[in-house]
């Protein structure tokens, strides 16, 4: 497995995905792994993955890039998996006690006390963001991108390409998975594979901006 560093050295967003080559089952399994076991603010896993894997599967997502999104089609059509990573809008005071229920059932805590003061501390942080700030939901996607971060940078350790698409009708993919019946709305999909001979991103050098640039030591 491919270093951290090389690895982010190394990555790119694939742009065409080769639909004969197939991701493994074990492989599959780290990567369910990865996103679950992302981290979150307070731990509220504010999310739910949804994963394409059946041309079946995939023709769905793709209906969210139909009209003016319909570039993005061939890449969700052509990867091995697509992800699609939701966002809960219930994140209220039931999904919290959900949240301490299962650290406390995992030992995480240590007693009935202790569960109490847990749930009470982080309703703080949760109520702060329902009722002061008023940006649950904001906040709630902040911590889907940092799943999404996770699942980037993991499968650049195990060789495997990803294009991450923001381009899609959020509407029309909510519908067709029926999400907004579960609680959730599709915030991003990622597509997962390997690289075509035709992906022209392949060829060209990595850019960004000098550490000088974006780092501050102080």
């Amino acid at each position: 497995m491919t270093s951290i560093l090389t690895a982010a050295q190394q990555r790119y967003t694939t742009k065409a995905f080769d639909a004969n080559k197939r991701i493994s089952d074990a492989d599959m399994a780290q990567i369910e792994e990865l996103l679950r076991l992302s981290p979150s603010s307070i731990n509220a896993q504010p999310w739910h993955f949804v994963i394409a894997s059946t041309p079946e599967g995939k023709a769905l997502v793709a209906k969210g890039t139909e009209g003016a999104y319909a570039s993005n089609a061939p890449k969700v059509l052509n990867a091995s998996h697509v992800v699609v990573l939701c966002t809960r809008m219930d994140i209220d005071g039931a999904h919290l006690q959900r949240v301490v229920d299962q650290e406390y059932a995992d030992g995480r805590i240590a007693n009935e006390a202790a569960k109490a003061a847990n749930y009470k501390g982080r309703s703080f942080f949760l109520n702060l963001h329902r009722f002061q700030n008023r940006d649950v939901q904001h906040w709630a996607d902040k911590q889907v991108y940092l799943a999404l971060g996770t699942l980037l940078l993991g499968v650049a350790t195990m060789g495997i390409d990803a294009c991450p698409i923001e381009g899609f009708d959020n509407a029309l993919l909510d519908e067709a998975l029926g999400l907004r019946e579960q609680g959730l709305s599709s915030t991003v999909v990622v597509a997962l594979g390997y690289r075509s001979d035709a992906d022209v991103n392949a060829s060209l050098p990595k850019s960004r901006f000098s550490a000088s640039q974006v780092i501050t030591r102080i």
